[in-house]
């Protein structure tokens, strides 16, 4: 393992025959089969690398041993699927959740959320609606950082502590706005590793896609090859800077298509 901790981000798990909360070409390339996801979790004890919230992981005092497991959005599939799978393997993890989501299909409802944070795993936010933070002035940024906060802490009765930006729509104003709010960190969707020492407020991670494969799995793991995917994600930040959040998804939709 590097010096410092890896972050993976995952979304939605999909298994055969269950639809998707979402059908949209540029969700579905962040959807992983459960069984895919099954076969990372096994890879890693073979490892001997455990999964850790990111609780855990900010509060270790080393790196050895340990990669950090997020979830963005509040799938149902983090009760369905991942959740079993993590107490399966002894890892735990951190789910990131959209709190105006609950009790939509295909998204966690009250009672299976409130399972998971007693089950032990981490409630994180991931802000009222999934609006990008970046298109919002200061009262709608409140409610989508602030709001969702209480929300999700009243629904769970937990401290929740933790926020990751949709979409990857990070900036400084949205690492303040979340620091005064009461949370312990922010993550981003910028790759890379948080080395001991780095700033809770913009933490990397590395996105596990849609057919991954063992090898690429084991190698951001080991977080080789992110130079080339911080590369990459400094070009799509300036392409989302340049065209906007809405001209921006229209394109990368037709591009998808």
């Amino acid at each position: 393992m590097t010096a410092g901790t890896v972050f993976l981000m995952y979304h939605e798990l999909e298994r055969r025959g269950r639809p998707l909360a979402d059908d949209d070409p540029g969700y579905v390339r962040y959807v992983l089969a459960e069984e895919d996801f099954r076969q990372q979790l096994a890879r890693l004890g073979a490892d001997g690398v455990r999964g850790i919230s990111v609780g855990e992981a900010l509060g270790a005092r080393d790196d050895e041993g340990r990669v950090c497991l997020t979830f963005d959005d509040g799938c149902e599939s983090d009760f369905l699927f991942a959740a079993p799978l993590l107490k399966e393997f002894g890892f735990n993890a951190t789910f990131y959740v959209v709190a105006g989501f609950i009790g939509r299909r295909g998204y966690l409802s009250v009672s299976q959320l409130r399972e998971l944070s007693q089950a032990g795993f981490e409630i994180g936010s991931h802000s009222q609606t999934h609006a990008y933070l970046s298109n919002l002035d200061d009262a709608r940024l409140g409610e989508e950082i602030k709001g969702s906060k209480g929300a999700l802490e009243q629904l769970t009765g937990q401290s929740v502590k933790h926020f990751s930006c949709p979409g990857g729509r990070w900036s400084r104003r949205v690492a303040e706005v979340a620091r005064e709010a009461g949370y312990e960190s922010v993550a981003t969707s910028s790759p890379g590793v948080n080395a001991r020492g780095v700033d809770p407020f913009s933490l990397r991670r590395v996105k596990v896609m849609r057919g991954t494969d063992a090898g690429e799995f084991a190698r951001m793991c080991r977080a080789e090859g992110l130079l080339r995917r911080r590369a990459q994600e400094f070009a799509l930040t300036a392409a989302k800077r340049v065209l906007g959040n809405a001209v921006y998804e229209k394109v990368r939709g037709a591009v998808l298509d």
